[in-house]
């Protein structure tokens, strides 16, 4: 099984035991990533020790073909010498480490196609890693932001938000009342000597602030 169908398998298993418990998108996310980083993890693991085959079967050969080399050279020594017996013996020694050479060498390129899809599995997903976490903080804030909004909204069909909206204009309706009241008993009266007296000083009192105020303003731009 490739890592990214076990991947797929563990993240959708957790993913609809969440969604069986209404668990938020927040957790969702942070779990997405942590079974990435987990199975990163894994998989270079499995590739430290595939290399770490490859490198032994690597050794195997060389080994291997010193001895099939080595088993040549004795053939040839032994035909030097008028020795068949010996030649046929050593041919056949190098035939066996000849057949294991050719085993080993099938064994090192199908451990090298493996390294090579590994590196691409690795390369795809540190890249689904990168992007997830790149969209972690904006998928979050949106969470908030909806969970928010959805809030307010509750909170303004709540039947106490509109009770309290009642209770407020009754409130208003009747401050409206008592103004009204009020200015009713100043309609169609004079005012006394006294109010109007009040009212000349209070004007007057208005005109002396309003004077100093545009002399000091004329003052500044004259200075300025």
């Amino acid at each position: 099984m490739g890592i990214f169908s076990r991947l797929t398998d563990i993240i959708n298993s957790n993913i609809n035991a969440l969604l069986d418990r209404a668990e938020d998108p927040e957790k969702l996310i942070r779990l997405i990533i942590q079974e990435m980083e987990d199975t990163l993890v894994e998989v270079r693991s499995s590739t430290v020790r595939t290399i770490a085959e490859k490198k032994e079967i690597e050794r195997r050969l060389a080994e291997t073909a010193r001895e099939r080399d080595e088993w040549q050279r004795k053939a040839e020594l032994a035909l030097s010498r008028d020795r068949d017996d010996l030649a046929k013996g050593a041919l056949v020694a190098k035939a066996r480490l000849q057949e294991q050479f050719e085993a080993l060498t099938r064994q090192h390129a199908v451990i090298e196609e493996a390294l090579a899809k590994s590196g691409e599995d690795i390369a795809r997903l540190q890249a689904k890693l990168a992007d997830a976490k790149s969209r972690e903080k904006a998928l979050v804030a949106r969470h908030k932001a909806a969970t928010d909004r959805l809030k307010i909204r509750a909170k303004l069909h709540d039947e106490r938000i509109t009770d309290a909206f009642a209770r407020f204009e009754q409130v208003e309706r009747a401050l409206d009342e008592i103004e009204g009241r009020v200015e009713s008993y100043d309609i169609g009266r004079r005012k006394s000597l006294g109010e109007e007296f009040a009212d000349l000083e209070v004007e007057g009192k208005v005109e002396q602030e309003l004077a100093e105020l545009k002399q000091r303003l004329h003052n500044q731009r004259s200075a300025g």
